[in-house]
């Protein structure tokens, strides 16, 4: 449930517009609502900040409709990632018969129900940058699961090590940032690079890019793990989400908003 929504329910309570029955009917959901196949996490909002978040991989349509209806009937907006293209548009047209409002968007193969909420002029810029334009869907996901939860973000994409003058060129975007994602396959080296030249917190995301010996993305992760750049934290391959998340995490502790 969307904290604020929750807030309005009780202040409603204390003033005798609603009755206590008919909160209780709204609060009857927490903490999950077993749908079977699923057991939906209804209070993860009010415990971390940001609604659960649906993996579209390895379940059917019906099942990311599904959960992501019961989780948008709290109020709050919700996403699907790892979406695919083939199954967003069932997706989308059962979470539309249910009375909500998706979106589909096919660059970070994710699928949001519910408005992208203003930024909080209180926080900083997210920096998302890419070694590689093969590696924007991934980033892509970072810089979206940042915007729903309520942050500024720049894009600053393709500025890897192989042209590094690219990167130089983006210096004052990069400076103005309060945190920097650095999504790179390949050998990684990316992350690092930022790291020593900016005194921001940088969160690496590998991705799978790569020839034959990158091995799906394990050359770059053990790249960034290894980085000699202090001030670099590492996610696992290809989650943008997670880095997203993370340094929306950061970003609110920093500007002291809850």
């Amino acid at each position: 449930m969307d904290p604020e929504r929750l807030r309005q329910l009780l202040g409603d309570v204390s003033r005798g517009k609603v009755a206590v029955d008919t909160a209780i009917d709204e609060l009857r959901d927490l903490p999950f609502r077993d749908l079977g196949f699923a057991r939906v996490d209804t209070h993860r909002h009010l415990r971390t900040g940001f609604p659960e978040v649906v993996l579209g991989q390895g379940k059917s349509p019906e099942q990311i409709a599904a959960i992501l209806i019961e989780l948008g009937r709290g109020g709050s907006t919700v996403m699907a990632t790892r979406v695919a293209a083939d199954a967003a548009s069932a997706v989308v047209a059962a979470v539309a018969a249910a009375g909500l409002s998706p979106r589909h968007l096919s660059v970070p193969r994710v699928v949001v129900v519910g408005p992208t909420p203003p930024p909080d002029p209180a926080r900083g810029i997210i920096a998302v940058l890419t070694a590689g334009t093969a590696d924007i869907p991934v980033a892509e996901e970072a810089a979206l699961t940042a915007e729903l939860s309520g942050n500024r973000v720049e894009r600053i994409f393709d500025v890897g090590v192989a042209g590094i003058h690219r990167l130089f060129a983006q210096r004052s975007r990069i400076e103005a940032a309060e945190i920097v994602i650095v999504v790179a396959g390949m050998e990684g080296a990316l992350p690092g690079v930022v790291a020593g030249l900016f005194a921001k917190p940088v969160i690496a995301v590998p991705t799978s890019v790569g020839y034959g010996a990158n091995l799906g993305g394990m050359a770059a992760l053990l790249s960034m793990l290894n980085s000699c750049s202090g001030g670099v934290a590492v996610v696992n391959i290809d989650n943008g989400f997670g880095g997203g998340h993370m340094a929306a995490l950061l970003n609110r502790r920093r500007a002291g908003t809850s």
